[in-house]
């Protein structure tokens, strides 16, 4: 049972040391109990904490004026999770086409592998029938199709699509990035056939892998973009961001959120970005980035029979077991080792360390994961 945290490190009740390398799921940006946020959500707290949506307040203007400096986007909506932002974002879609009579313009495509959240419209979207199962017929108008493979995408589209759902690396699917032709050729082909590139950068964004947003490596621009997880660095918050072409989409009475841009949240976000500019942590966690591959990777090369390889993006990465082997059980050895991962995919263990992280610390993570895999 965990009590508290300093940086990239973790204490349970009985004052024992783990190394923190999954970040509540790539959620802690900027470790735990980093002073400035602490700060930031305190003082906030202590004047205005909630007010809803019916009302402007300014920690939420400010934090929507910096999020679209950042990115070029011109428009900001504020919710609470990364589920509720996909849900967002797929209700826009459609509703932008309604609105431009174009009612028949409705389908979307997903991807195979694909995780956007557990909502009922996230679920729909995800390529996994294990997260669908037990919840009885889903969102209709969504295709999955095979990630990376631009082919099976061009011969898919028709008039009736709407938008192309996208993650710039599949975290839940196991840490696969998509090639950057792939990405540049889903942009292509959004803008030959006029339906909506929306990318899902809930997992990869915030400096996760070396850039603020994911896709920037591949030099392209979505019609949309679904935030959460580091943003709020451990306080709930999600974001869409959009441009003037989808400003529209969602008018007044349409779509709301009862917590969406609370100043308390937007406080924790707008913190997180200041530390992410004073500290450098994106051209840190590009660094660190490659460090943990290399690292990941010599441990793929010196241990065969344990581990297939490695893969990710930044400081998202995968080392994939070997065929057969159980992730959920090899999660419970390395625990005991002190390391503190994730599962995704069925093999993979997931590494999402907070962007504070130093190369000592990913050097130890990776020593006593694999010291505990050989041990089993």
């Amino acid at each position: 049972m965990l009590s508290h945290g300093k940086g990239c490190e973790l204490f349970d009740t009985e004052g024992r040391r783990y190394l923190d390398m999954a970040a509540g799921v790539a959620v802690c940006a900027v470790g735990h109990g980093h002073p400035r946020h602490a700060a930031a959500i305190g003082e906030q707290a202590a004047r205005l904490g909630h007010v809803s949506n019916y009302f402007y307040n300014d920690v939420n203007i400010r934090l929507a004026v910096e999020l679209c400096r950042r990115t070029g986007f011109s428009r900001a909506f504020f919710c609470n999770s990364g589920a509720e932002a996909n849900e967002a974002m797929l209700k826009m879609a459609r509703r932008h086409f309604h609105a431009e009579g174009q009612v028949e313009r409705f389908q979307v495509l997903a991807f195979d592998n694909s995780f956007h959240g557990r909502t009922m419209g996230a679920l729909a979207l995800t390529g996994q029938a294990k997260y669908q199962q037990g919840f009885g017929p889903g969102v209709g108008g969504i295709t999955h199709l095979p990630y990376n493979d631009l082919a099976a995408v061009e011969a898919a589209m028709n008039p009736s699509v709407a938008a192309i759902f996208v993650e710039p690396v599949q975290g839940e699917g196991g840490a696969i990035p998509a090639r950057v032709e792939f990405l540049q050729g889903l942009r292509r082909l959004c803008d030959q056939h006029g339906a909506l590139l929306m990318v899902d950068e809930i997992q990869t964004g915030i400096g996760r892998t070396g850039a603020f947003l994911a896709y920037e490596h591949a030099g392209i621009r979505p019609d949309a973009v679904a935030l959460a997880k580091g943003l709020g660095g451990g306080f709930p918050i999600g974001s869409v961001l959009c441009g003037e072409k989808l400003a529209g989409a969602l008018p007044p009475g349409t779509h709301g959120s009862t917590f969406g841009g609370n100043p308390l949240a937007c406080a924790a976000a707008l913190s997180v970005l200041e530390i992410l500019d004073d500290e450098r942590l994106i051209d840190h966690a590009r660094r660190m980035g490659a460090h943990l591959g290399d690292r990941l990777r010599q441990a793929a090369e010196a241990h065969p029979t344990l581990f297939e390889g490695e893969r990710g993006l930044g400081l998202l990465r995968g080392l994939v077991l070997r065929p057969g082997a159980d992730a959920r059980a090899a999660l419970a050895r390395v625990r005991e080792q002190g390391v503190l991962l994730t599962a995704a995919g069925e093999r993979t263990l997931r590494f999402t360390p907070p962007l504070v992280v130093t190369e000592a610390q990913l050097d130890e993570a990776v020593q006593r994961t694999v010291a505990a895999l050989r041990e089993a």
